[in-house]
């Protein structure tokens, strides 16, 4: 399948990218890319170094004429989302992704693709291996730990790049120009229980919630698609107020910026309440399933009698965590009251582990506004500290402040019109980009966003475009071509 991928065109940019998703990249466990990525810039016999934080840092002198023309910073993360089926047997510490072509869409099997941002680096990694393509000086900035903190970009010093110009190469719509982005903090809410017997002449389940679409917390999160830990809450509250349902344990959603696909729940109930539990429970999930229809035609909750576990939840902690779930808000918060259509503030009910006598809720709250980012966090520390659990603020990034007089936004602006006959839409969006913390050590910069189109980024769905990655070559060689010189 590795060649399928390496003969569509642009075929540099895809040849790299099947390079670099045959090297495993988690998050926080980047060593083996890393590596990968210096190799790859000291086999060019370019300039290449790794700072004290892990980000790799390769400069490519301009090519014949272009000696005049500003710097540039092409920057993308070489950390990937991993996310795969609950049937996928796959090791993403180990494994290279198995890709394949269908239609104009590259795809993987059964996992995360990784063109968020692999598509961009191999962009880059084109750039930096052609002899042929005209560029000014290059400095090829590959953050780490972009997915899961943003400590790459966080941990980058200033002084270390002369580039006056920064193209991001973090887009997924081939038609948009980025000029702003939310940024985030996680909200860790966690508390422990004593453990019960569990109640004599009790028949105990796995509710298994499952199908849903996930998606990117940000992005995807204006879409209303169901999120496995609102809709377990539901099943358990209902069982817990009608019929005393006990909980063992649970497991539900995986990473904090992928809406939760998936949630795994043990519970018991009074043998004596069995069929009247199991009867409206399913009419519960009927109509859940009725009222996502639309939006997640492949939602599947479903029931299995099991052994029944040692130990339960306390009754009091039981009811304090299932109201706090129900009252945590998930999803939109504020849109935008200056930029039509976008989302302005979020939270993502992200991870919920309970086990062996202890809880752990994940949540990331986004918002291209600071004042209204901590006015939803403190709103969700207030939900779980009333319900006895302690809440820790972490991980917060700064979002990026659109500049409409950006001299790099108007040159892009004017090749997109020039090469598409269309105008580009210049926007904000409700994802983390780097470019607001880079812009922290380096406020001078001039920065814009864009990239191919990819839809399902954060979830096995996940697929880029054939023709729009043609699109974005295109617009990419024109705006290296056209970087404005030096000032005198």
């Amino acid at each position: 399948m590795s060649q399928d991928i390496r003969n569509q065109e642009p075929k540099a940019v895809w040849s790299h990218f099947a390079d670099l998703n045959a090297v495993p990249r988690p998050s926080k466990k980047e060593e083996i890319v890393i590596q990968f990525m210096v190799d790859f810039g000291k086999k060019l016999h370019l300039e290449t170094f790794v700072d004290k934080v892990g980000n790799v840092i390769i400069k490519k002198h301009a090519t014949a004429g272009m000696e005049d023309r500003k710097t540039i910073v092409m920057q993308g993360h070489l950390d990937m989302v991993h996310q795969k089926n609950s049937d996928t047997d796959f090791d993403f510490d180990k494994e290279g992704i198995k890709m394949f072509v269908d239609g104009d869409w590259i795809k993987a099997q059964g996992t995360t693709l990784g063109a968020d941002n692999g598509l961009g680096v191999a962009a880059i990694m084109a750039v930096l291996s052609s002899t042929e393509i005209a560029h000014p000086t290059i400095e090829a900035l590959f953050t780490i730990d972009e997915e899961t903190g943003m400590t790459g970009a966080m941990g980058l010093e200033g002084g270390v790049l002369e580039g006056e110009i920064l193209l991001n190469l973090d887009t997924e719509e081939d038609d948009e120009i980025g000029i702003g982005c939310a940024g985030g903090v996680d909200v860790t809410a966690t508390r422990t229980y004593l453990e019960d017997e569990t109640p004599e002449n009790s028949t105990a389940f796995l509710i298994t919630v499952k199908g849903l679409n996930g998606g990117h917390s940000g992005m995807d999160i204006i879409k209303g698609l169901g999120n496995a830990n609102k809709i377990m809450n539901r099943i358990l509250f209902d069982g817990f107020a009608n019929f005393g349902l006990r909980i063992a344990d649970i497991n539900g959603g995986s990473l904090r910026n992928a809406i939760p696909r998936e949630s795994v729940a043990t519970v018991v109930i009074d043998t004596i309440s069995k069929e009247p539990f199991l009867f409206e429970t399913n009419e519960l999930i009927n109509n859940i399933k009725e009222e996502f229809l639309t939006l997640e035609a492949n939602l599947t909750i479903e029931i299995q009698e099991v052994i029944s576990p040692k130990k339960v939840m306390d009754l009091g902690v039981q009811e304090g965590f299932t109201k706090a779930i129900y009252a945590a808000l998930n999803g939109v918060y504020r849109m935008s009251p200056d930029v039509e259509g976008l989302v302005e503030t979020s939270n993502n009910i992200a991870r919920i582990i309970v086990k062996d006598g202890a809880i752990k809720v994940g949540c990331l709250t986004r918002s291209s506004s600071e004042t209204n980012k901590w006015d939803l966090a403190n709103s969700l520390r207030a939900c779980f500290e009333l319900a006895g659990f302690d809440v820790e603020f972490s991980g917060t990034y700064p979002g990026w402040l659109p500049n409409m007089n950006s001299e790099i936004l108007k040159i892009v602006a004017t090749i997109y019109s020039d090469l598409f006959k269309e105008d580009a839409r210049v926007a904000a969006c409700h994802a983390g980009l780097e470019c607001g913390i880079l812009g922290q050590n380096y406020p001078k910069i001039d920065m814009i966003s864009f990239g191919p189109t990819i839809r399902g980024a954060h979830s096995p769905d996940e697929r880029a475009q054939i023709s729009s990655t043609q699109k974005f070559w295109k617009l990419l060689l024109e705006i290296l071509k056209n970087i404005p010189k030096k000032n005198a």
